[in-house]
């Protein structure tokens, strides 16, 4: 039966004082009326501003040991409490500034000894600063001041012997009543399955709106939990229920305890953790639009597989549960839950899930890491990284997940938790940096070898060097363990210095025709042999009856055979063997994107385009006429030829860096030409209307004689100065016709401008804007770089 709490109204400003003491010594069944678990009512007082009427009803409060916490920051009577304990000397000072009133004496020292009573009782005070604790840590200070107050009620309780007296003569016919905060409940009459249940969120009644308060959220709920599983033997058997409730509430603290306890997290209880941290349960995700973290992962494909087994193992899990009031059949649909997830990470970065050979152990830590991941906690992906395996390769796996989210979000334009995610992303890729420098320090063989090392992380099966590179974590490979195991391989385990590496052909030629280094060099001796042969292909001309020698047709085929080799050795590095070591499972479209990524293969493929294009029109159509456009596509390519040279030099420590810098200029010089084509083309079509008004034929048979190259010629070149002020002034071209009937029929002629004073005009404007802005403008970027 309830207890009803009456009062008469005459008592006045005393009765909501009285009304919270009535509230404080009331019990409740905190984990449930299954469990034998009794505590006094929690209760608190928040004070905001307040005045001296406050102050007094603090005061009475502590005398009460009800615990109060302190909004810092918010003026009046709350400031006016916090400076009097740091500083009392200035209390009569501060009372005029901040309460703005002037006391006479005798409230005056009525006043003093209020906050002397509160500063007697500080123990039972929290203080919470509004501009800058963290709103999460309220809950924190509330559950501390709650059992502090308990605690000191308990010793004050006990220390009175008329109370010690009278709690001998009740305990036999209260035996089940709580005594104190931490020595309430009677062990011996909580059995697992009570503390099970218990511990579950769903079997406390006593919250009222599950959507404003969860069990969680309260702060004693975690310590109750934690102290009945220390008192009694049940810490690793029930412990995976506290754990499973810390990881959703986000209680570091606690999740960190219990591991180190050695609790482990239970794997059936996956598929509920998923769904309560990644589900949005107030949204209609499938009517409209949901910018939560689940819309990020909908995302991609996979994810929706995921979000389907998060539905169905909800849904079996409920049917369990509720068939004949108690659990029928457990709940075995994690391992799909585990198999989806695994797929999900495979697919974000683009590799093919590793099977071979993969057993279903316990790496419950390792899957919820990835969930930590998913839901971007960052303590707690860092307490569970910590503590599983393959630290290396996990944390640039974590790495790599979160900035493929990052990107995610920044597509649905989440900038916030793009940044958000993108920073975690820095954070184990700085981490998995410090392991490499200790591990270094250390053991420097142990970290070199480690490099290579391949091992399987939720389906990805690689080693932290190929990772690194596919992932375009550069920083990891220009690591000192990184470059040590490329040098290691790169000379084969010989001389790096050039004397000694070419003395070892004879003393090792196994090792040395074997070492990448020597394969490096004859690829290109052969590389400019073929070069030469193929400057000297071009620069014949194709109906010579010099073709009809032998020596044109060994030039001209051995040069087709090479580009054929070169084609199937761009193939191999693009796809390669999955069973070779140092590759990684990816899917064939990651590796052709990935591929396509470094400039030098699109340079590498942009020669064979245009190679065979050329071999097909000067084969596949031998008349005279094709032979221009066939010498022109041959020296195209062999011109991307000359600029694949420039590859060589990369491994040079002062010429490789510029190149590179070369390479990254000219990303940001096509963003450049994008502007500049917009206002050529612009000026080019102003200027050809007005030069050579109501031109008829604009796009005639012959590609060579389209006016599209007319209107882009002049204001192009005048980007560099090439002015042509004959033509603007109407004085030009050179041998043009002022006929208008010949260079309308014949659109090889060129017909006389006409002189129009706002071309030169525009003119005028558009190389002062061109040569003064743009080009200057290019330069500012390339100086910023």
């Amino acid at each position: 039966m309830a207890t009803i709490h009456t009062c008469e109204i005459e008592e006045g400003d005393d009765f909501m004082l009285d009304f919270e003491q009535f509230v404080s010594e009331q019990e409740i069944f905190y984990f449930g009326t299954d469990m034998e678990f009794k505590i006094p009512v929690p209760i608190v007082i928040l004070v905001c501003e307040g005045d001296i009427d406050t102050i007094s009803h603090i005061s009475k409060a502590l005398q009460g040991k009800i615990p109060v916490i302190i909004m810092k920051g918010s003026g009046n009577a709350a400031d006016l409490v916090l400076d009097y304990i740091d500083d009392p000397d200035i209390l009569r000072k501060n009372v005029s500034i901040i309460l703005n009133i002037e006391l006479d004496d005798p409230k005056f020292s009525n006043l003093e000894n209020n906050l002397q009573t509160i500063r007697d009782n500080w123990d039972l005070v929290g203080v919470f600063d509004l501009d800058r604790d963290d709103p999460h840590v309220l809950s924190g200070i509330a559950g501390k001041a709650i059992v502090s107050c308990w605690s000191v009620k308990r010793s004050s309780r006990y220390s009175n012997p008329d109370v010690q007296e009278k709690e001998k003569q009740t305990a036999g016919t209260n035996k089940h009543m709580s005594q104190s905060a931490s020595k309430s409940f009677c062990m011996d009459l909580i059995d697992h399955d009570q503390l099970v249940k218990g511990l579950k969120w769903g079997s406390r009644p006593y919250v009222q709106s599950p959507n404003f308060c969860t069990s969680t959220s309260l702060p004693l709920y975690f310590y109750f939990g934690y102290q009945i599983l220390q008192a009694k033997p049940l810490m690793k058997e029930c412990g995976d229920v506290l754990l499973l409730e810390a990881l959703k509430a986000n209680r570091c603290d606690y999740v960190r305890v219990l591991l180190d306890r050695g609790v482990k997290f239970n794997i059936d209880n996956l598929s509920e953790l998923y769904e309560q941290t990644i589900s949005c349960q107030d949204c209609k995700f499938k009517e409209q639009d949901c910018l939560h973290f689940k819309w990020i992962l909908y995302q991609i494909p996979t994810a929706k597989t995921l979000c389907l087994q998060l539905l169905q193992t909800g849904k079996i899990k409920e049917r369990n549960i509720t068939m004949n009031g108690k659990t029928t059949k457990k709940n075995t649909k994690h391992v799909s839950v585990i198999s989806a997830t695994k797929k999900l990470c495979c697919e974000i970065l683009g590799y093919e899930e590793y099977m071979q050979g993969e057993t279903f152990t316990d790496e419950s830590i390792a899957d919820v890491l990835l969930w930590s991941i998913f839901v971007n906690r960052k303590e707690l992906a860092e307490i569970c990284w910590l503590r599983g395996k393959d630290q290396l390769l996990t944390g640039l796996v974590c790495s790599a997940i979160l900035k493929e989210l990052s990107n995610n979000a920044s597509n649905v334009k989440e900038q916030v938790l793009s940044k958000d995610l993108e920073d975690h992303s820095k954070i184990f890729q700085g981490r998995c940096l410090s392991i490499m420098d200790r591990m270094y320090e250390e053991n420097t063989k142990q970290a070199i070898d480690l490099m290579d090392t391949q091992t399987v992380v939720w389906g990805i099966h690689s080693s932290p060097l190929t990772f690194a590179y596919e992932n375009f974590m550069y920083d990891v490979v220009a690591h000192t363990c990184s470059q040590k195991y490329m040098n290691k391989q790169w000379y084969n385990r010989l001389s790096p210095k050039i004397v000694p590496f070419l003395k070892s052909a004879l003393s090792k030629p196994r090792k040395f025709i074997f070492a990448p280094r020597t394969k490096y060099l004859l690829n290109y001796v052969i590389f400019f042999f073929v070069l030469a042969m193929y400057s000297d292909f071009v620069l014949t001309s194709i109906g010579d009856p010099f073709y009809d020698t032998i020596k044109a047709h060994v030039f001209e085929y051995s040069m087709y055979v090479w580009a054929v080799g070169d084609f199937i050795e761009e193939l191999i590095a693009c796809f390669g063997c999955k069973n070779t070591p140092g590759r990684s499972h990816r899917g064939y479209w990651s590796r052709v994107l990935r591929h396509l990524n470094d400039f030098w293969n699109v340079v590498d493929l942009l020669s064979f385009l245009l190679l065979t294009i050329a071999l097909c029109v000067r084969h596949a159509y031998p008349v005279p006429p094709t032979f221009t456009f066939a010498r022109n596509m041959f020296a195209l390519s062999l011109l991307v030829m000359y600029l694949r040279i420039l590859e060589v030099f990369l491994i040079h420590r002062i010429m490789g860096p510029t190149i590179i810098m070369i390479k990254e200029m000219l990303k940001d010089l096509l963003r450049f030409l994008i502007i500049a084509v917009v206002v050529v083309l612009g000026v080019g079509i102003y200027y050809h209307a007005n030069m050579w008004p109501d031109h008829q034929s604009i796009w005639s048979d012959d590609w060579n004689n389209w006016r599209i190259w007319s209107i882009i010629y002049f204001p192009y070149w005048q980007l560099y100065a090439e002015l042509n002020l004959e033509t603007v002034d109407g004085n030009g071209p050179t041998n043009c016709t002022k006929n208008r009937t010949i260079w309308e029929n014949d659109p090889s002629k060129t017909g006389c401008s006409q002189e129009d004073w706002t071309v030169q005009a525009i003119a005028g404007i558009y190389v002062l804007f061109s040569n003064l802005l743009l080009v200057n403008l290019v330069i500012a970027m390339f100086r910023f770089l």
